[in-house]
């Protein structure tokens, strides 16, 4: 067969801004907007006690309020980032400002579960809109020579965006009530149409073929499979009939799509393109990044909270050091590749970040406290960071300029699938460690004096151990302690289980990581 051509497109302007003053007005804006969104994929996380009992509703319709932006958000980034491309970005991004804010406002006034729930789907659909089209902004109007700071700027961000506004929805929880959580996201919205409708420019793709709306279909039932096989797997069991029969329309829709994108002469995303190193490092760079991230996190706040007998505005704020660290790495690496390469910051970066999760699993114990877990957080932020920046230019820059809504889309789409990934493996490695480690030390817990039901209660998790652990009378300590240390146990298999993933990632990167990022234009997507 052969391959299509790849069809004519014109860019309408949105040309590259040379006022330093306006692209620094133009970055405040899409950043501000980008908190927004990162902001309450985490928030919702912090108040989930609060919400079950405000609507009465069980742990797996909480899960579902959660998990329902998540999966709005992953499904439509690829379609509505293209359409952005089309339609205009400038549009499409103040249209998904208001949706996302009018969302983040009725989740807050909400009255019942089934309220949030449709609240929280709306707020992912605008939050599809929102999350492409400022990544677009910035490699579409930013000067090639800026263009790399801007968008260290811009994941740094989206890395350590999420963790502060955990910390702050946490605030708002613990001195408030959890409806303030909504406040924020619609006070930034604010901002951010404020300062877009004066700085951001519009830019679009003017093609003469129809959109590709039988792609965007299979590509949102694909995505849609996907995530809720990662989201529901481990609750459901990864061989019950619903996992199995989502996995199943996943795999065909996500091999429908291959095969028409491949027919497709204006595909909605060529999939030919994953042959350039760039594109297929980046995205599996940024997969496994924010998977391990993910992980961490499912890990690190019982840690706090359940072995360290802390708070959960204190474990959040415990991640702020983490987070900094990102930040501030994601605004180095520009400068750090145009010396070394982006493949050997990349390396350098994921090298760290393995070299981190090392320590944890290593230095952490029951009776270790916060200085033992904290050297190993700084160095996977600071490896994350200088990791991030060149993994998404590497992306941005494997696509055409008329192209970025889409390739903002597909790295965005990868991190969202890196984070449901991330949760399902490390939470499946973490929970197996401690189930075989809590099963060996219960056998050194007298039974005469532990009732079953609370043995079998404490093989559940480390939470469920220590919240029962009073009924095992004079043995609690004895219980408490034994929770804790297997939970540790499993800690370290999670740990080492990212370790190996680093591992590979680094001698894949080594291997094929992108010789150098640059923009492409006609000339160098000739040579490349």
């Amino acid at each position: 067969m052969t391959a299509p051509t790849r069809s004519p497109s014109v860019s309408v302007p949105g040309a590259t801004i040379h006022d330093p003053r306006r692209r620094r007005a133009i970055l405040i804006a899409v950043c501000i907007a980008l908190m927004a969104v990162i902001a309450s994929v985490s928030g919702l996380n912090v108040a989930q006690p609060q919400v079950a009992v405000a609507f009465d509703a069980s742990q797996g319709t909480v899960l579902w309020m959660i998990n329902i932006y998540t999966l709005s958000l992953a499904a439509l980034l690829l379609p509505l980032g293209a359409l952005g491309d089309r339609v205009g970005r400038k549009p499409i991004l103040l249209a998904g400002l208001t949706v996302f804010g009018v969302a983040s406002a009725a989740a807050g006034l909400a009255t019942s579960a089934e309220m949030m729930i449709a609240a929280r789907l709306l707020s992912g659909v605008g939050a599809a809109m929102i999350m492409p089209v400022t990544l677009a902004v910035i490699t579409s109007t930013f000067p090639d020579e800026e263009r790399s700071k801007a968008i260290g700027v811009w994941t740094g961000v989206a890395g350590g965006g999420g963790i502060l506004g955990m910390y702050l929805s946490a605030v708002l929880v613990d001195w408030a009530n959890w409806r303030w959580l909504f406040l924020l996201p619609v006070v930034l919205v604010a901002a951010a149409i404020a300062m877009a409708l004066r700085a951001v420019p519009n830019s679009r793709e003017e093609s003469p073929h129809r959109f590709d709306l039988a792609g965007s279909l299979t590509s949102v039932v694909a995505v849609v499979a996907f995530i809720y096989v990662l989201h529901e797997g481990p609750v459901n069991g990864w061989t019950s009939p619903v996992t199995l029969a989502s996995l199943l329309i996943g795999v065909v829709a996500a091999i429908g799509f291959v095969a028409w994108e491949l027919r497709r002469t204006a595909p909605l995303l060529d999939v030919r393109l994953f042959r350039d190193r760039r594109l297929a490092s980046g995205s599996l760079a940024l997969l496994t990044l924010f998977g391990v991230q993910a992980g961490i996190f499912v890990v690190l706040f019982p840690y706090f909270q359940a072995v360290l007998g802390w708070s959960g505005l204190r474990s959040t704020l415990a991640l702020m050091p983490m987070a900094a660290m990102m930040m501030l790495a994601s605004g180095l690496a520009p400068r750090v590749a145009a010396r070394a390469g982006a493949r050997a910051t990349m390396a350098t970066g994921i090298l760290l970040g393995g070299v981190g999760l090392a320590l944890m699993a290593t230095l952490v114990s029951v009776d270790g406290g916060y200085q033992a877990i904290l050297p190993g957080m700084l160095a996977m932020g600071l490896g994350m960071g200088l990791t991030q920046t060149p993994s998404t230019e590497a992306i941005t820059s494997a696509l055409p300029r008329e192209r970025q809504g889409v390739a903002s889309a597909l790295n965005d789409v990868t991190r969202e699938f890196g984070t449901a990934l991330g949760v399902a493996l490390l939470g499946a490695v973490l929970t197996a460690g401690y189930r075989t480690a809590i099963d060996a030390r219960l056998d050194t817990v007298p039974t005469d004096t532990v009732p079953t039901d609370t043995a079998d209660t404490a093989r559940d998790g480390i939470a469920t151990a220590i919240a029962t652990a009073d009924a095992a009378g004079s043995r609690a300590p004895a219980l408490v302690r034994a929770a804790q240390e297997s939970f540790v146990d499993g800690w370290h298999h999670a740990m080492w289980a990212g370790v190996a993933l680093m591992t590979i990632l680094f001698v894949y990167v080594v291997a094929r990581g992108p010789r150098r990022t640059v923009p492409t234009t006609p000339a160098t997507a000739a040579r490349r």
